[in-house]
């Protein structure tokens, strides 16, 4: 049975309620013509480089994430791109999947790394990593212009021809995917002319590939994982205003695949989870692009059946990298190999698209459940990422190693670190959304308007909005109102409460004459509540407003290869057997207060009471080096008996 919480995923909302207007007296890109219209009906992020993070946890995360993406050199990153393009290299190749026999390489190294270095300099103005970025993209110009084709990768056509001849053959339009897609960024965010011009070429490349191809054969070939092609043909329409990447696009559409979806079937039962949430990530640019409702609503209910139905409590699904169960059928599932990194990032991407539409507040809840939950503790200190986030008992986080895995969520996690502030504040014309509760400053300069972000959360219950500005500006502000909050959230402007408040999972809409020095003070309680694994209302997890609490088992095993991998294997070798779950003595509908225990709110703190242990909690994020338990077997007092 699916509880009630994951059903309102499946529900449509108007996604603003409770409108609270104040009085001025009170205290209160190049774009086609379908795209420019939908913007100007629906919500935009306001550009990364307008937002600048604040000292913090994510501020932290992401100067760290620099640091990794700084220490990688540029000549040994082309150099798989210059052997294939026949250019002499000395270069030392990187290994893992950039090995120069992989058949992934050059995903991270002409991909990844580039929209990294691209989304560093715009949320940071990383001129440093920028500069690299404009050193792999002349490198990357050199190759294309000597293969003469447009085509550009670290592997040789050879495995297109394979591809289309039917033969085994380890996903080259996905590595094709991700360097287009690396280009585009450092056009998009760096002003890169050439790199737009590499990335078209591709295009064209592309759009010829299938030229004399059947569409049986066409349809054949696109079970092997193709990324988001999809959607980088359509940012590349959208840029250069030319309809014949769109056209190329619609040949990376799988009817057997989309059609389910748009008739709201659930059909995802053995898929692999990373390869078909990019392409609902292409539906949804298709659908900002060309206005065609059908893409809106296929994208739609993808993504509320995955968060309803298939999701574990730290906001990713998959095991094994695949939805191996039905829906609403987690029981069973909880391993090493859950919640593929990868999955999580192109999901939260999913909930940007789908929040822009409809300003509802789920999206942005869900979003924040990710964030904090599956993003944040997933890099170590030393910028090294994880790939899968273990569920099952006992187990422990593992990165990759510097230079021997790049693995998919390597690159992923790159990006990911690097654009923390890219969901933050939203804006629909002059109207200012704040979605996320970061510490961040917002320059709208064309708004005459700065907003600073004061917060110490989620060791703060609740953020503080500083508004700066050289003239007095009517405006509608809208924050979100959390579904984990309490009743007793309130808003303060200029320490005085209003009177009004909107319903938890909802926007409060403020519009008044905001001054230089207004603040806006918003309270959002937290508590304690349990989130039953879809299937066995027997085991939950427990949260604290939107994070998942963690038990603390000990030290991860000393030994590193353990801990990092050294290699492109994603799972440490002689893995042990997962520890039994821990027990609590409560029914599955018992208040949670009654097995865990608040011990400091400030320094985040639980203890939960089993019937012959005590177990310390923590916020998932804050795992480090330890084993762990996110789920809790429930043993009712029947049970006992």
């Amino acid at each position: 049975m699916m509880d009630q919480s994951r059903r309102n995923f499946l529900k449509t909302s108007a996604g603003t309620a409770g409108l609270c207007i104040v009085g001025s007296s009170a205290i209160g890109q190049v774009l086609t013509a379908k795209e420019s219209e939908h913007r100007s009906r629906n919500l935009e992020p306001l550009p990364l480089a307008s937002v600048r993070l604040s000292p913090g946890i994510f501020r932290d995360q992401e100067e760290i994430n620099a640091r990794y993406l700084d220490s990688l050199a540029v000549d040994r990153l082309l150099h798989t791109f210059r052997i294939n393009a026949g250019i002499s290299s000395s270069a030392t190749p990187y290994k893992g999947w950039e090995d120069p026999t992989c058949e992934l390489r050059g995903h991270f190294a002409g991909g990844h790394f580039l929209s990294g270095v691209a989304l560093a300099y715009a949320g940071s103005a990383n001129g440093d990593l920028k500069n690299r970025g404009d050193e792999l993209v002349a490198g990357l110009a050199a190759c294309q212009q000597k293969v003469g084709t447009g085509y550009l990768s670290a592997f040789p056509g050879d495995l297109f021809e394979h591809l289309a001849q039917g033969k085994s053959v380890w996903a080259p339009f996905y590595t094709y995917h991700k360097i287009m897609a690396g280009l585009l960024d450092m056009y998009l965010l760096t002003g890169n002319a050439d790199a737009l011009k590499i990335a078209e070429g591709m295009g064209q490349w592309a759009h010829e590939y299938f030229v004399g191809i059947s569409t049986d054969q066409r349809l054949h070939m696109l079970r092997t994982e193709y990324g988001g092609m999809n959607e980088v043909l359509v940012n590349l329409a959208s840029v250069t205003k030319k309809d014949r990447y769109i056209e190329t696009a619609h040949l990376f559409e799988q009817p057997a695949f989309l059609d389910p979806l748009a008739a709201r079937r659930d059909e995802l039962q053995g898929l692999h989870a990373n390869t078909h949430v990019p392409k609902i990530i292409g539906a949804a640019r298709m659908y900002e692009v060309t206005g065609e409702r059908r893409y809106r609503d296929i994208a739609e209910y993808f993504l509320a059946e995955v968060l309803a139905a298939r999701n574990y409590a730290i906001g990713n699904t998959s095991l094994d990298e695949h939805w191996t169960t039905p829906a609403d059928q987690l029981k069973g599932t909880l391993a090493w190999t859950n919640a593929e990194c990868c999955v999580a990032y192109n999901l939260m991407k999913l909930q940007r698209h789908v929040f822009s539409w409809t300003a509802d507040a789920r999206w942005m809840d869900a979003y924040e459940r990710t964030l904090f939950n599956c993003r944040l503790g997933t890099q170590n200190a030393k910028g090294l990422k994880q790939y899968f986030f273990p569920l099952a008992a006992g187990y422990w986080r593992v990165y990759n190693s510097p230079e021997e895995s790049f693995w998919c969520c390597t690159g992923t996690g790159a990006e990911e670190f690097a654009k923390f502030a890219d969901t933050i504040y939203f804006r629909r014309g002059g109207d200012l959304y704040v979605n996320q509760f970061i510490p961040s400053t917002l320059e709208w300069k064309e708004e005459g308007l700065v907003v600073e972000q004061v917060t110490q959360f989620p060791r703060e219950q609740g953020t503080t909005l500083k508004i700066k500005s050289t003239r007095p500006v009517e405006r509608t502000i809208h924050v979100r109102i959390p579904g984990w909050t309490t009743r007793d959230a309130e808003i303060r402007i200029n320490g005085r409460p209003l009177e009004a408040m909107t319903d938890p999972g909802s926007y409060l809409a403020i519009r008044k004459t905001w001054q230089d020095g207004d603040t806006i003070a918003i309270a959002l309680p937290m508590e304690l509540r349990q989130e039953p694994l879809p299937g066995d209302e027997s085991i939950a997890a427990a949260l604290y407003g939107p994070l998942v609490l963690a038990a603390d088992f000990g030290a991860a095993p000393s030994d590193e290869s353990y801990r990092i991998i050294h290699s492109g294997e994603t799972v440490p070798k002689k893995l042990p057997a997962a520890d039994p779950l821990p027990m609590v003595d409560a029914d599955p509908g018992a208040e949670t207060e009654q097995w865990i225990q608040l011990e400091s709110k400030t320094d985040l703190r639980f203890t939960a009471l089993g019937p012959s242990q005590k177990h310390q909690l923590m916020p998932m994020y804050q795992i480090g080096d330890r084993r762990y338990s996110v789920y809790w077997q429930l043993r009712s007092p029947k049970q006992q008996s």
